[in-house]
């Protein structure tokens, strides 16, 4: 179905660099397209498929990159059919490891294999491994506003470097994403609900128009978190002016700090407050 795709592949060990040269790699070989850890990505947009790395298990992560399960296949499948792409990067840590991916997805054999160490030097990829090691960062290659909304409960950076497209145009700059998975090597880590409260709290003291939230609750889903809460106002306010601005505030302050999305905010007012 897909023989007249160029597929090449682009190799190196976990933790050496390769999504973070990802775009480079395919630029200088003039490649639209590129598979990355279950992602099919068209220059910085995510077009198909599902991060690898939010998978609770280092296990579950391999499979997943490398399309084991139908559901994974049909959709990075009706991609191409959909696009067409005349060529094809497939990011993987062994020959083995992406000769599997292309035979899953039905792609034809890899024509060309780029190794990591053909475009980074040792001490630059000592540097990423002690990253990776360290601080359990990974990188994935499309802009961090582009993967926010599927990585609910993860820590994320930006990351921008300059890239070429490899037509002897200009460089430009490409913005990446840093990550840090549930199953970091440094440990799992948890966001208790004492703390979306600490912030509401917060939050409220600077509310002339809420004298009190009688009730504050967090509910958690894979997509993000949704808050109720029980209010007490002040007689005199605009309720729908002033809960809206409250709800806004709560959303980019708890996105802010926990990196967490917020889904839904619902405020019930329960009673009104006459000052004296």
């Amino acid at each position: 179905m897909f023989e007249n795709i160029r597929v090449c592949a682009f190799v190196g060990p976990s933790g050496t660099g390769k999504s973070y040269r990802a775009q480079l790699v395919a630029g200088e070989n003039n490649i639209k397209y590129i598979i990355d850890d279950g992602l099919l990505i068209d220059d910085n947009e995510v077009i198909a498929g599902t991060s690898a790395k939010k998978a609770p298990t280092k296990i579950e992560t391999v499979k997943h990159a490398l399309f084991y399960e139908d559901a994974e296949k049909k959709e990075i499948i009706d991609a191409f059919i959909r696009l067409k792409p005349e060529a094809v990067l497939i990011l993987g840590t062994s020959d083995g490891m992406v000769e599997k991916i292309a035979q899953n997805l039905g792609l034809p054999k890899i024509s060309k294999t780029i190794y990591i160490t053909d475009v980074a030097t040792e001490e630059e990829m000592k540097k990423a491994r002690r990253i990776r090691t360290t601080e359990g960062k990974h990188v994935i290659p499309v802009p961090t506003f582009e993967i926010k909304k599927d990585f609910s409960g993860f820590l994320l950076d930006p990351l921008q470097i300059f890239k070429s497209n490899g037509n002897g145009n200009d460089p430009y700059i490409a913005e990446k994403s840093i990550i840090r998975p549930t199953f970091s090597y440094i440990g799992n880590f948890t966001i208790s609900d004492s703390v979306f409260r600490q912030i509401i709290h917060v939050l409220l003291r600077k509310e002339n128009s809420i004298c009190k939230l009688s009730k504050i609750r967090v509910d958690k889903y894979g997509e993000g978190i949704s808050i109720y809460m029980e209010a007490i106002v002040r007689y005199g306010c605009n309720i729908n002016e002033c809960f809206s601005k409250f709800q806004t505030k709560i959303k980019k302050e708890i996105e802010r700090l926990t990196s967490m999305n917020v889904q839904k905010i619902e405020i019930v007012v329960k009673s009104i407050k006459l000052d004296e």
